[in-house]
């Protein structure tokens, strides 16, 4: 699976906190997300969760080749089965993205884009299951996907407490949604933040350079 801008926002915008011992990345891919969060704090250990075999190679390679392949692990597994001793203070999941869609007929592309391996029920209960109580939990996926996953996160006991709508330019309806999630109750109320991507002139915008300087080359 290619780089994809979305998850590039996604990397960039999620917060970590400095106390962040512990980092899941759920479904890592080649590993994009753990990268960037390994980029972004210098003292986090991660653990990249990725179903798929050659993924997961990969993933492997690139870390090693890495400043931060000491704090980089790869566990090729399916979530269901994953079970470590200790609770992650933060996790990152880009899912997959498309409920009840036509499927490609690549087996490796439906099970990345399609929910056939991971539905929204079951990384729910993934994330309640190793989320640690004070833990924050990241996910990216599509406006109206996104709708129907906050009522599996609410089934599970998680919680919105921050929000990005991701437009690829002014004009143009929220294309994706990046969501952060607690346990339990929260007292924060979400005020949806909003991203544009490009400007009406079609160059990237101020916020999109200001938020991935630190990753994109030509910025």
């Amino acid at each position: 699976m290619k780089v994809t801008t979305d998850a590039c926002i996604q990397g960039a915008w999620t917060t970590i906190e400095a106390k962040t011992v512990s980092i899941l990345d759920i479904g890592a891919g080649t590993g994009l997300l753990s990268l960037m969060l390994a980029q972004r704090h210098p003292n986090a250990q991660i653990d990249a969760v990725e179903y798929d075999h050659e993924a997961a190679r990969q993933a492997g390679e690139n870390f090693e080749a890495s400043p931060w392949k000491d704090r980089l692990h790869v566990v090729n597994t399916d979530i269901k089965d994953f079970h470590p001793q200790h609770q992650y203070d933060l996790i990152i999941c880009n899912p997959p993205f498309f409920v009840n869609s036509l499927l490609s007929g690549s087996k490796s592309k439906d099970r990345a884009r399609h929910d056939i391996s991971l539905t929204q029920n079951e990384l729910a209960e993934a994330v309640a299951r190793l989320l640690s109580p004070e833990g924050r939990f990241s996910v990216l996926l599509p406006y109206v996907e996104y709708r129907l996953w906050q009522q599996h996160a609410t089934t599970a006991g998680l919680i919105e407490t921050g929000c990005l709508y991701v437009k690829h330019t002014p004009i143009t309806e929220v294309k994706r949604v990046v969501g952060i999630f607690q346990k339990g109750k929260s007292d924060l109320v979400s005020t949806p933040e909003t991203l544009v991507i490009k400007d009406s002139d079609g160059n990237y915008s101020p916020q999109f350079c200001e938020l991935l300087s630190g990753f994109y080359l030509a910025l």
